[in-house]
């Protein structure tokens, strides 16, 4: 069966690069994976890679893969921070989002997530990631070094905008359509005292048709601020339950759910609950409020923390490859330079075999060459790494103190959050 699937990108910004694959008839597939089209960036090719069965696991898998990278010069890297999107198509904003990076090299071509999603969960009916059963698949890639560029919110938000300008253009365009060639002007008399009662202000249809729907939607948003929605003390436990169940978490695991949504809800509740035993008091209602941005805030700290982190490790395991590597070749070039010596040894005391042995030095000798000249090579990379890592270990040191100040901040949310369970 071929596949049916279409491929495009668009710039989010100067820094990141949104690429939408959109793959038609998904569960008919019978291939085990599926490279989408290659795309460039930054100089280099890359694609995605997807197994819509998994990876040998009972999950959706899905990496980042560099096309060319058998053809790339040896010795090449490239970095990317990157996530990856499967867009629940009935609600956006319950989408199956992760965000990581990596340094792309010959050995690590690919990357990304093995348990993506569950496969029960992406054919789950209720949810829509299978809409008509096209399964949509986001990527956003960013080859700055600069991490926090990309996240889970991000990937939810983006388009936010455009669709809302999308139903601002439907709404005008049912208003058109309701409009007829043959309506008159309507004169009104406006209350100005700079004008006399004889004078007239001709409205236009279109000019009419706006004003009623500014009218509408400024009473609309009037009502509804207005409106005091008590929710029963059963709606409450269940709202804090999710939110017990959210700070019984990591923080970090928080940020990679991107389950933030219901929590705003659940803190929703808890701020309009008023029980017959106790009242919340108006600063406890203001802070539940707060607190979803709160999380999200700390959240994402932690894990801005843990990248930092991740990334000194990532180079400290560099760092150790290239220090064996040129010990090993150190021991080697010192074995050699012995040879050579007694090598001379051996032309000094046996003349006739001096032609043989002088041609076992050359040999020797363009080897010890191309150690010195691999080791030159490498010596100037570590040096540079060492620039680096010093630079790595400030920043972990930094985000270990964040995480401590996580830590501590949300012990004390899980306490608060302890209290009011109590009054309710």
């Amino acid at each position: 069966m071929a596949v049916d699937s279409k491929f495009q990108y668009m710039d989010i910004d100067v820094k990141i690069k949104k690429f939408t694959w959109r793959i038609q008839n998904f569960s008919r597939l019978i291939v085990r994976k599926l490279y989408s089209e290659v795309f460039t960036l930054d100089g280099y090719k890359w694609r995605v890679l997807i197994f819509p069965k998994g990876n040998n696991v009972d999950h959706f898998s899905i990496y980042l893969d560099v096309a060319d990278s058998a053809t790339l010069p040896y010795g090449w890297t490239k970095y990317a921070q990157f996530g990856f999107g499967v867009i629940d198509q009935f609600d956006r904003e319950t989408s199956s989002t992760k965000v990581t990076h990596h340094c792309f090299n010959a050995r690590q071509a690919d990357w990304g997530f093995t348990s993506f999603l569950s496969l029960t969960e992406l054919h789950n009916p209720k949810r829509g990631y299978l809409l008509n059963d096209a399964c949509l698949v986001e990527v956003y890639v960013c080859t700055d070094k600069t991490l926090g560029f990309i996240s889970n919110e991000f990937i939810v938000k983006t388009d936010w905008d455009e669709l809302k300008a999308k139903v601002a253009d439907c709404v005008k365009a049912v208003i058109d359509n309701q409009k007829t060639p043959t309506t008159k002007p309507v004169e009104i008399t406006p209350p100005s005292p700079t004008q006399s009662s004889s004078q007239t202000v001709a409205i236009e249809p279109e000019e009419r048709a706006e004003e009623d729907m500014n009218t509408f939607f400024t009473s609309l948003e009037s009502e509804l601020s207005s409106s005091r929605i008590v929710y029963s003390k059963e709606a409450a436990k269940e709202a804090l339950a999710k939110i017990n169940e959210a700070l019984n978490t990591t923080p970090v695991n928080l940020n990679d759910s991107g389950k933030f949504a219901p929590l705003k809800q659940a803190f929703m509740i808890l701020a309009r609950f008023d029980g017959s035993s106790t009242t919340l008091t108006i600063d406890q209602k203001n802070v539940l409020l707060g607190l979803d941005e709160r999380l999200k805030e700390l959240a994402n700290r932690a894990a801005k923390a843990v990248q930092d982190k991740d990334q000194l490790t990532a180079k400290e395991s560099i760092k150790r490859t290239m220090t064996c590597n040129l010990e090993t070749s150190l021991i080697r070039y010192k074995e050699v330079e012995t040879e050579v010596k007694q090598v001379d040894q051996i032309l000094a005391a046996l003349r006739e075999e001096v032609e043989e042995a002088q041609k076992r030095k050359e040999k020797m000798l363009a080897e010890r060459k191309g150690i010195y000249r691999s080791c030159k090579e490498m010596k100037m990379e570590l040096d540079a790494l060492e620039k680096e890592l010093a630079e790595c270990e400030a920043t972990a040191k930094v985000g270990e103190e964040e995480e401590k100040s996580v830590e501590a901040e949300w012990g004390r949310i899980k306490d608060f959050i302890s209290s009011i369970e109590a009054k309710i």
